[in-house]
């Protein structure tokens, strides 16, 4: 019976534990962070089975797997991260915070609207999948465009589940609770690769095809219960008179355009990509892999849990918090991104090799998908604070500046690629590099125009720990190339999987010990916060075990439902 009870306890405390608010930036970060590492690293394991199966007898064929995102991709961006990252949750909190009820039913008004629309394109996308697939790439063979056309379409009911589902995230986001959500991509690869491990034998690169579909509901179906508990039930309403809705469209326009600008910036790498020779795409994706671990462990789970928390404090007029958590959020965001970047340069192509180092997958791949890793981790700071800064522009209602800002960086992105492509010859080398020129420029061009036009939260004291934090990364670096250099020379034969996973651990782990302690040298502000949550850690069964009730009954119903 005394088993039983702690069973009972664990299960009952392990489920208020996946349903626990939030109610601080760091905290929420790294919920989602941890969480978006485990759907990393097997967002990872599905690119070296992918790579595996796929990459040495039909690499045409993994090429055309990853084209045929392109399209639905461009419809799932447009109609509903245009939503979701400018105008949702803004609004969306703005009116939880005085009725309930009436968010609830914008949520839905929005939700079918924009279902509606999806609908209507995805219907032109399916009759129009073959002519506009041979648009996009640069030299597929025609039984490669066919191919692309039909995983298009079966790709859109992916989008369509999607669609759903990231509304739903954000509803449950704005409530504060963070964990749930961050799971759901993890069960997303789970789909892909128990698709590509079961069915690959009999449907090929199909597989994985419709492994995207059933990920796709498993991203949804993860999220019902919880969005059920705190009080949300689906209506079929189309009220587009509701000034709410009318706000959120209006919102959303700017981020719209902005979007559409980064779609032909992300179609002209298609077609760039599929220009230069077989398997080009595959390995210029697969170093995007790569650098999408911290990119999205770091901006995107700060830049997340940020956004309600900065809109509720605007919507309460506390400016200076606002100004204070944006800063502070910033630096934090700066002091894990830049000794990543730092370390990424120097562990590169061990990476490459630990990530997608299958026997199928050559040597040549491997050095020319680590060259273009170099090139892209130059990005990994600047695409990690854009997340947070754009947030903090959507916060504001400002959508127009970050369209500007988008623009511009798009025209410098592609103008820079085909210079390094056609001229220079660098091939998906010079497309990495035209990338992370044009966020370099996005990011210094948004933090200008926040600090002198919006709200000044950077100051010269700012500028000056940034200038430490570059100088630590830089010597963490250097000790991570020092040992990587003698290890690999004097102690593994790194030809093997199991010494070079040892070599590449650690080096990084002299290398983030270094930046520790010149971090306690340079004495940051940033290190103490994390030293504080590590401190929350050493008392886990208090916080494991003690988890307070926070699904409340929604406000004006009594049975709790």
């Amino acid at each position: 019976m005394k088993d039983w009870t702690k069973i009972k306890n664990l299960w009952s405390n392990g489920k208020g534990l996946l349903t626990r608010r939030e109610s601080g930036i760091f905290s929420a970060a790294l919920v989602i962070s941890l969480a978006y590492a485990l759907s990393m690293l097997l967002g990872i394991i599905r690119e070296r089975l992918l790579v595996g199966k796929f990459f040495a007898c039909c690499r045409e064929q993994l090429d055309v797997y990853y084209a045929a995102f392109r399209l639905p991709d461009m419809i799932f961006q447009l109609v509903v991260i245009g939503a979701l990252s400018a105008a949702f949750i803004p609004v969306f909190s703005e009116i939880l915070s005085d009725n309930e009820k009436r968010a609830n039913q914008v949520a839905c008004s929005i939700i079918n609207l924009l279902l509606a629309v999806f609908l209507v394109l995805s219907l032109i996308i399916c009759l129009l999948a073959k002519p506009i697939s041979a648009a996009i790439t640069g030299s597929f063979a025609p039984w490669q465009i066919e191919l692309m056309a039909q995983m298009t379409r079966v790709m859109l009911l992916a989008q369509l589940f999607f669609l759903i589902s990231n509304f739903f995230s954000a509803i449950i986001q704005t409530h504060q609770r963070f964990l749930i959500p961050a799971l759901a991509p993890v069960v997303y690869n789970l789909g892909i690769i128990l698709s590509v491990i079961f069915l690959s034998k009999w449907l090929g690169i199909w597989a994985a095809t419709f492994g995207v579909v059933l990920g796709a509901f498993f991203h949804l179906a993860i999220q019902l219960p919880l969005l059920y508990r705190l009080g949300f039930h689906y209506s079929f309403l189309f009220d587009w008179a509701d000034r709410g809705v009318k706000k959120v469209f209006k919102l959303m326009l700017p981020r719209t355009l902005a979007l559409a600008v980064t779609q032909v910036e992300a179609t002209v790498s298609l077609f760039l990509a599929t220009s230069l020779s077989p398997g080009s795409l595959t390995l210029y994706y697969l170093a995007q892999r790569l650098v999408d671990l911290p990119v999205r462990l770091l901006g995107t789970s700060i830049g997340q849990a940020a956004l309600p928390i900065l809109s509720l404090q605007l919507a309460q007029k506390q400016v200076e918090e606002f100004k204070k958590t944006l800063r502070r959020s910033f630096n934090q965001i700066l002091y894990f991104a830049l000794p990543t970047t730092a370390i990424f340069l120097v562990l590169r192509v061990q990476l490459v090799r630990f990530a997608y180092g299958a026997k199928s997958f050559p040597w040549v791949a491997t050095i020319t998908t680590s060259r273009a890793l170099l090139a892209i981790t130059l990005s990994i700071f600047s695409q990690s604070a854009i997340q947070l800064l754009v947030r903090g522009f959507y916060a504001l209602h400002d959508t127009r500046t970050p369209f500007w800002s988008g623009l511009l960086s798009v025209v410098i992105n592609i103008g820079s690629s085909l210079f390094f492509i056609y001229r220079l010859n660098w091939g998906i080398f010079g497309l990495a590099l035209g990338f992370s020129l044009a966020n370099a420029f996005n990011l210094v061009l948004l933090v200008l125009v926040f600090n002198f036009k919006k709200e000044r939260f950077v100051g010269k004291n700012d500028v000056f720990v940034w200038l430490k934090m570059i100088s630590a990364s830089l010597i963490s670096a250097f000790f991570a190339w020092i040992s990587m250099k003698v290890l690999d020379a004097l102690v593994f034969n790194t030809t093997r999987a199991f010494p070079l996973l040892l070599l590449t651990l650690i080096s990084l782990v002299i290398g983030l010990t270094v930046y520790f302690l010149v971090s306690l040298l340079f004495r940051f502000n940033e290190l103490k916060r994390v030293l504080s949550l590590g401190r929350k850690f050493t008392r886990w069964k208090e916080t494991l075990f003690s988890v307070e009730e926070i699904i409340e009954p929604p406000s004006g119903t009594g049975n709790g439902l």
